[in-house]
């Protein structure tokens, strides 16, 4: 069995969706490895990483807004102490994910047409995501 493993840095501005799939497409083709699976570990507690739609920014926007209901910032949460965006954004880390697996064959990711690959920052602020890929055949 081959592995790879590369750490890679995201740097998020505030609440927002930063599409990573040419980034980890690209990992995948450094690698070397043309049939196996490639696992993404998101570091954190409060963004996740999700597949989503990479055609329609509309879609990206509706998830947002619903997440910002389902979720509201203006709750009475007792966690507060990294002020008031942090327990929503644990809450909405712990409804979506922080870890995806990806087949890989022909070394390319094997993903659908329409779908990338996004870390969701939940945060008001910037802040710069450590992302674990590890590659495996």
């Amino acid at each position: 069995m081959t592995h790879y493993q590369k750490l890679l840095r995201v740097s998020t501005s505030g609440k927002s969706l930063h599409n990573i799939t040419t980034k980890i497409a690209s990992i995948v083709a450094e690698s070397g490895i043309e049939t196996g699976l490639c696992t993404l570990f998101l570091r954190h507690t409060s963004a996740s990483l999700i597949i989503q739609e990479n055609a329609d920014p509309d879609v990206l926007k509706d998830l947002a807004n619903f997440m910002a209901k389902l979720v509201p910032e203006a709750a009475q949460y007792i966690h507060h102490a990294e002020g008031a965006d942090d327990m929503p954004a644990h809450i909405r880390t712990v409804l979506t994910h922080t870890s995806e697996h990806i087949p890989i064959n022909r070394g390319q990711l094997v993903l659908g047409t329409w779908q990338g690959i996004y870390v969701w920052e939940h945060r008001q602020h910037n802040y710069t995501r450590e992302l674990v890929v590890h590659i495996s055949s």
